[in-house]
């Protein structure tokens, strides 16, 4: 397979500073400033990229989230200045989704909205000092979806009961895997501090490590005085993530729709994610005086925020001819749309898939 020009970059790279760890490497594949996955090139995000996310399946997953910003605007008094502000927002669908959904069913709400999104898929944002120095107002709502996942992880693995770090060298004109010693006591001490078994779990044993997710946290939870934070992502507790029955780890790779397991080709052209210890948002957020309100799946969010009965008064109101005239032309149309409708639906509710998603909301 031919090289990319990230990839002679990465290769200079580690001629100079010697092997780098997947972290690193990962962040260089994804938000390198000029070859960057997520930096350079077309959109990446919906049926036309390599991925898509639940905004991409319906605008059902954007009105239920105006519905939930909805009911937290009333809780929070009404504020007439209503500021929200989605981290990793990529084409802005889910603002847009939000805006028309408020527009035609919440007008006073509408009017109070300041929904403001912020690209912070560079890699080191997560890292940048937070300035209150000029500053606008802060948000009330700081929310995110599918965007931790992405953060760049390091990978460990256990070899005749110790942990070893996996660390990215080359051989020749190609990128290559090599084990050492874990670059920080962060990483070496990171499962146990979740009592992960790992030493029981067998050789090639593998985990990823997000800590960008716990600098996210901490400086996510500097940006707002009083409000909500939302995550949805794929994932879960320690416990059910670290297993030894994931014995390769979770990491994916995703390019034109296809997952492979193959980070090492084709760097800043296939996503590369890994799923998200929520356990570790959720110690992280309350080190940092939040208080946890609900951590569920995205079937029972959704269904909560009035998913099922929005898809009924659709078919009542749009679809009625595919019962009351089912064998003619329109019918027929009608009842084919309907299906369409019902089955994106049941897609962002599916237990064994985009329902499964986490969500996590912070209060304080």
């Amino acid at each position: 397979m031919t090289s990319t020009p990230l990839q002679q970059l990465i290769i200079e790279r580690i001629q100079k500073e010697g092997p780098l760890t997947f972290a690193e490497y990962m962040r260089m594949a994804l938000y390198d400033p000029n070859y960057g996955y997520y930096t350079t090139g077309p959109t990446k995000i919906g049926w036309e990229g390599d991925y898509y996310t639940s905004t991409d399946v319906s605008a059902f997953f954007a009105h239920c989230m105006g519905r939930q910003l909805y009911q937290w605007w009333q809780k929070l008094g009404q504020p007439g200045r209503f500021i929200v502000s989605e981290q990793g927002a990529g084409r802005g669908d889910l603002a847009q989704g939000i805006h028309a959904w408020a527009k035609r069913d919440a007008p006073e709400f509408y009017a109070a909205l300041d929904y403001g999104i912020e690209d912070i898929r560079s890699g080191q944002d997560v890292n940048a000092p937070v300035s209150s120095a000029g500053a606008s107002p802060p948000p009330s709502v700081i929310l995110s979806n599918e965007l931790i996942d992405a953060f760049p992880a390091h990978i460990v693995e256990a070899r005749d009961q110790r942990l070893y770090e996996i660390y990215v060298d080359f051989q020749g004109d190609r990128l290559c895997e090599v084990p050492g010693e874990p670059s920080t006591a962060e990483v070496a001490n990171y499962l146990d501090s979740y009592k992960i078994p790992w030493a029981s779990f067998g050789d090639g044993w593998r985990a990823e490590i997000n800590l960008d997710a716990l600098r996210w946290m901490r400086r996510t939870a500097h940006l707002f005085r009083r409000g909500f934070i939302l995550v949805i992502d794929y994932g879960d507790k320690a416990r059910a993530l670290y297993t030894r029955y994931r014995h390769r780890g979770t990491l994916a790779c995703y390019f034109h729709h296809q997952m492979n397991e193959r980070p090492l080709v084709r760097p800043g052209e296939q996503d590369i994610t890994a799923h998200v210890n929520f356990n570790a948002l959720i110690q992280e957020g309350r080190r940092q005086g939040l208080r946890l309100n609900k951590f569920t799946t995205q079937r029972l969010w959704l269904e909560e925020l009035g998913i099922h009965e929005e898809l009924e008064q659709r078919r009542l109101s749009e679809f009625a001819e595919a019962d009351t005239a089912r064998a003619s032309d329109r019918g027929q149309v009608a009842l084919l749309q309907w299906y369409n409708l019902r089955q994106r639906v049941a897609a962002l509710t599916d237990p064994t898939g985009m329902g499964n998603f986490k969500v996590l909301i912070f209060r304080r």
